[in-house]
């Protein structure tokens, strides 16, 4: 385990606080606020040492680079913004998904995004 700066937890309370997932020039922002500095070269090999620890997971959408949220979280789903690319929690999910798949095929897991515009971005 690494030790423990202000850096690293102001990365990890990022994350942790966001409520979405992150990439990370955002966390760079976010982490930020507590330590002005801050690089996001640190930001990379920080976020590198959380995964290495289980500590973060990847959110990876088709054609963008990774975000990330915290590990543990029950199974959930995403919707991503067309405006303002930013990446929402999508709580719960759909009943009858494995049913989609052809008639004798088997499905051990599954990824479902819902793309839009976030309520900001649509004027709610």
């Amino acid at each position: 385990m690494e030790r423990q700066t202000r850096q690293r937890a102001a990365i990890r309370r990022a994350i942790e606080g966001a409520g979405r997932p992150l990439a990370p020039a955002e966390v760079l922002d976010a982490a930020r606020r507590d330590v002005p500095g801050l690089g996001i070269a640190t930001v990379y090999r920080t976020v590198a040492a959380l995964l290495a620890e289980g500590a973060v997971v990847p959110v990876e959408l088709p054609g963008l680079p990774a975000r990330y949220e915290p590990a543990g979280q029950t199974h959930h789903h995403h919707f991503r913004c067309r405006a303002c690319d930013r990446v929402y929690e999508v709580p719960g999910c759909a009943r009858g998904i494995p049913a989609l798949a052809p008639a004798g095929f088997e499905v051990d897991g599954h990824e479902l995004v819902l793309y839009g515009r976030c309520g900001p971005c649509a004027g709610a």
